[in-house]
């Protein structure tokens, strides 16, 4: 099974929406290691790692978002997995 590593920066309304708590949840049912936290300009960034299909789930699922997310554009970056991240964590 081939591991997938990307970043990617979600736009929109996707603060104080519950975004990145699902977007964990989502991505820990789908057994992917990484992290989630909003930025300053109003999106939301991750970075995830696991199975290439896992990975596409998730980036599907990040297209929508929670229902209260009115997500705009998710623009990702495909980066060399690292085995670095052990869970799937939300940064503050």
């Amino acid at each position: 099974m081939a591991t997938r590593r990307v970043h990617a920066i979600v736009s929109g309304t996707v603060q104080g929406v519950s975004y990145r708590a699902q977007a964990a949840d989502a991505a820990r049912r789908l057994g992917i290691c990484g992290w989630v936290q909003n930025t300053g300009d109003g999106s939301v960034e991750l970075e995830a790692e696991g199975a290439a299909e896992s990975i596409a789930a998730l980036l599907e699922w990040c297209g929508r978002g929670p229902p209260a997310a009115r997500v705009e554009s998710v623009t990702t970056v495909d980066l060399a997995p690292t085995a670095a991240d052990t869970a799937f964590l939300v940064r503050r």
